[in-house]
């Protein structure tokens, strides 16, 4: 469920008329629904009702500043995957004690930020690693704590872009090979093993692979408690999908997958965090364009948007499919069009969709991709030196800019010439 809904034939977002923000902000930009991100991080948290647990918000699908206020303030934690990830997630209030730092590539230096400021936890992905974290422990003269990630060699059946729990991916440790690295890790004097960390991929629509992977998780946590090791918290990651196109069947719901949690580890005894992220920040944003022309094709038609993929990667990335809606609702009974939806960028993969049927429209007209509010903003650049767009976050019937479009003066500012040129 989301709060974007036609009120008198005109799309909103929770009570604002999105034709209202276009005209005050501009086009293309991004907009995101309070309601609906505090409504997807309760159901998580509800759904874990009952047991000790940390619901991490995965920064990476979207990590505007105002977005990681408002679920930091429903007493969400965050999951980081970068030194910039940490620096905003700090910025926006977000104590050490509820940022948890994953990621393959984590520097010396990060990590030194991250203890001297405050960390959860590190979740370490490599041997090399583990030398790297404690050598700088060691340095600082304090003790990091860390979950470990192990690989389950789990198939999550998801686009090969995003699995990240087969034998094949570059994430984690070997399964086959924990106890190994939990002997070593718990004899560097600068660590201290908490727990076990595993994720298999993104955007997973059944919850076998979930399974799967928490039920090896639970055999790996009473066998390395038999080598004497303290495992008190289990990350167990995040990846829950979300209905991108509207015939498509719903994936599990939070509710479905908390009992999953329950029944597979929940009699452990551990502290449980997941990190979700799409499913609380996707379908909780838009990205709303203008039809610059509608181009006649040898044997198509083309629509032609002041969006383009430097703004909305994930078409031309992964062939992901968005719903576009008019934001001016069509009239009933009207005969749909079809349309090779594209974007002004000079590159054939600058394309939203392909042959889609379509309400008829117009030069002007107003289109909002649904769907939007994961890695959408995150994933935008500056491409053809096309501004990023502006974000925009509404409540109730207020709207604010939360990221204001750049100036073409101030993008070119950025650059430096060299004396000698």
């Amino acid at each position: 469920m989301d709060h974007f809904l036609y009120r008198d034939g005109a799309l909103c977002a929770e009570d604002v008329r999105l034709e209202d923000i276009a005209a005050q902000v501009g086009t293309p930009f991004y907009v995101y629904s309070s309601a609906t991100l505090t409504r997807h991080f309760k159901l998580f948290d509800d759904a874990l009702e009952g047991t000790d647990h940390l619901v991490c918000f995965a920064m990476k699908s979207n990590s505007n500043q105002a977005v990681i206020k408002l679920l930091g303030d429903l007493g969400a934690g965050m999951d980081v995957v970068s030194g910039g990830e940490y620096a905003r997630a700090r910025a926006a209030g977000v104590p050490g004690e509820r940022i948890v730092f994953s990621g393959i590539g984590k520097t010396r230096e990060e990590m030194r930020t991250a203890l001297n400021s405050g960390i959860r936890q590190f979740n370490v992905e490599s041997e090399p690693e583990l030398a790297a974290l404690n050598e700088v422990a060691l340095s600082l003269g304090v003790t990091a704590p860390i979950t470990i990630r192990v690989n389950p060699d789990v198939d999550a059946k998801t686009h090969a872009k995003i699995a990240t729990g087969k034998s094949e991916n570059k994430f984690g440790i070997p399964i086959s090979r924990a106890r190994e690295v939990y002997t070593h890790a718990a004899g560097l004097k600068g660590l201290d093993v908490i727990g076990i960390d595993v994720h298999i991929g993104s955007q997973l629509t059944d919850l076998a692979p979930f399974e799967a992977a928490y039920l090896k998780v639970a055999d790996l946590t009473k066998t390395l408690r038999a080598d004497g090791h303290n495992i008190r918290r289990l990350d167990l990651g995040g990846g829950l999908g979300i209905p991108y196109e509207r015939s498509n069947s719903a994936p599990p719901l939070p509710t479905e997958y908390g009992a999953l949690i329950k029944r597979t580890v929940g009699d452990l005894g551990c502290e449980i965090e997941i990190e979700p992220g799409r499913l609380i920040s996707g379908n909780a944003g838009l990205m709303v364009s203008r039809v610059i022309y509608v181009k006649e094709g040898e044997d198509r038609k083309f629509l032609i948007l002041d969006a383009a993929m430097n703004d909305l990667i994930r078409p031309a990335m992964y062939d992901a499919w968005h719903d576009i809606d008019p934001v001016i609702e069509a009239a009933p009974g009207a005969e749909r069009a079809t349309y090779d939806v594209v974007g002004p960028v000079c590159e054939s993969g600058d394309t939203f969709a392909k042959g889609r049927a379509m309400a008829p429209l117009s030069a002007g007209d107003l289109v909002a991709f649904r769907s939007a509010g994961a890695y959408g903003a995150v994933m935008s650049s500056e491409y053809n030196s096309r501004p990023l767009i502006p974000e925009v976050l509404v409540m109730g019937d207020q709207f604010a800019v939360i990221r204001p479009r750049p100036t073409y003066e101030e993008m070119i500012n950025r650059d430096t010439i060299p004396a000698w040129l």
